[in-house]
């Protein structure tokens, strides 16, 4: 079994995921737009561009999203109430994370030593996701 986050955007998928991918690096695995979906011809022509699924891997890892376009037209309702967790193993790659996806957002946590972790921050990115960036205890 594999657990991945997905993320839903207000039309910046594409864009988001390639700042996710200038960051964490890996590669982006697979990318579809809406107008590139069965049927994506009918579609508004507004929403064409907009992606119906993105999927970046990083090693065993995988982030997935879309923009929030449902056929029933619901508003979207933002990002809230998750975190996407990232734990590497040396607190230089924790400094260097989290300096990375904050660029342009808000640190809610400074990056610090805890209880639990070398180095662990939080912060919210400029798309509007909550990252937990965290680097473990050794033992």
């Amino acid at each position: 079994m594999q657990l991945a986050n997905y993320l839903f955007f207000k039309n910046q998928a594409a864009e988001a995921f390639e700042f996710y991918r200038q960051c964490l690096g890996g590669e982006i695995v697979m990318k579809v737009t809406i107008g590139e979906m069965p049927d994506g011809d009918k579609a508004a022509p507004d929403t064409r561009d907009l992606i119906a699924h993105v999927r970046l891997a990083v090693g065993d890892a995988v982030l997935m999203g879309s923009d929030w376009c449902t056929p029933t037209g619901e508003p979207y309702p933002g990002i809230h109430g998750n975190a996407v967790s990232l734990s590497v193993a040396q607190p230089k790659d924790a400094e260097r994370l989290f300096a990375l996806l904050g660029e342009g957002g808000k640190v809610t946590m400074p990056m610090q030593e805890t209880s639990w972790a070398r180095r662990f921050g939080m912060l919210v990115d400029r798309y509007g996701v909550h990252w937990m960036v965290n680097c473990a205890k050794e033992g």
